[in-house]
C-alpha cells in the first residue's frame, strides 16, 4: 500500500505532467490570470495552487471513523473554550480582507460566516462553527492572510495543537487543500474532507 506522502508526490507529478502536455492550460492560465502578476514566484504559487487543488478536487472523500469524529469535537469543545473571543454567528457579515478581521479580532470579537461551514462530517453544526472560528483566530494569532501560504501557516499553527494525526488530516483538508480549491476555481468547492 502506497503511503499518503508517495501518493500525493505521484498524483502531483501524475498532474504536473498533464499540464506540462496541455491538458487543463486553460484552468491554469485562468487562475495566473487572477494572480495580477506575471513573475516568477507568482507564476510557481499559481502551480502550487494548481497541484493542491487537484488534490483536493479529484480525490474521493475520505472515511473518518466515529471515534474520531467523537476526539475531533471534544479537542474543538476545549479549543472554544479556551478562545478569548466573542465569536457570533452570521449570515451576512463577511471579512472582506484579513485586516479587517483582525481589527475585530483586536476588539475581543469574532464574525463566523455561515457559507464557511463544511456539513460533510455529519456533526452538530456548532462543531463547525467552532472549527472556523479555530481557523480565524489562527491567522491572527500567526497574521497570515487569505493566501495558500497564508492557510499554510494557519493550518501549521493549527495542527500543532490537534491531539492525532487524524485530526492533522481533517484540518489540512479543510485549511490547505480546500483553500487552494476555492483560490483555483475562483469560488468555493462543493465541501469535502479528502486524504490524498
Amino acid at each position: 500500500m502506497m503511503s499518503l506522502k508517495n501518493r500525493a508526490k505521484a498524483t502531483a507529478k501524475n498532474i504536473e505532467g498533464k499540464v506540462q502536455e496541455g491538458v487543463g492550460d486553460s484552468l491554469r492560465d485562468s487562475y495566473a490570470a487572477r494572480t495580477k502578476d506575471g513573475n516568477t514566484q507568482a507564476i510557481a504559487t499559481a502551480s502550487r495552487v494548481e497541484v493542491l487543488a487537484k488534490l483536493y478536487l479529484e480525490s474521493a472523500p475520505a472515511e473518518i471513523s466515529d471515534t474520531t469524529i467523537a476526539q475531533l469535537c471534544d479537542w474543538l469543545w476545549s479549543e472554544f473554550q479556551n478562545t478569548p473571543l466573542n465569536i457570533e454567528f452570521s449570515w451576512y457579515e463577511r471579512y472582506n480582507s484579513p485586516a479587517e478581521m483582525f481589527a475585530d479580532i483586536q476588539q475581543n470579537h469574532l464574525w463566523v460566516s455561515a457559507e464557511n461551514y463544511d456539513t460533510t462530517l455529519g456533526i452538530n453544526p456548532i462543531y463547525n462553527f467552532i472549527f472556523q472560528a479555530v481557523h480565524d483566530d489562527d491567522h491572527y494569532r500567526t497574521d497570515s492572510d487569505f493566501s495558500l501560504e497564508g492557510e499554510i501557516a494557519t493550518y501549521n499553527a493549527t495542527a500543532k495543537r490537534a491531539p492525532s494525526l487524524e485530526i492533522q488530516k481533517i484540518i489540512y483538508s479543510e485549511s490547505v487543500l480546500r483553500s487552494a480549491a476555492n483560490l483555483f476555481l475562483g469560488h468555493p468547492p462543493i465541501a469535502k474532507i479528502v486524504f490524498p
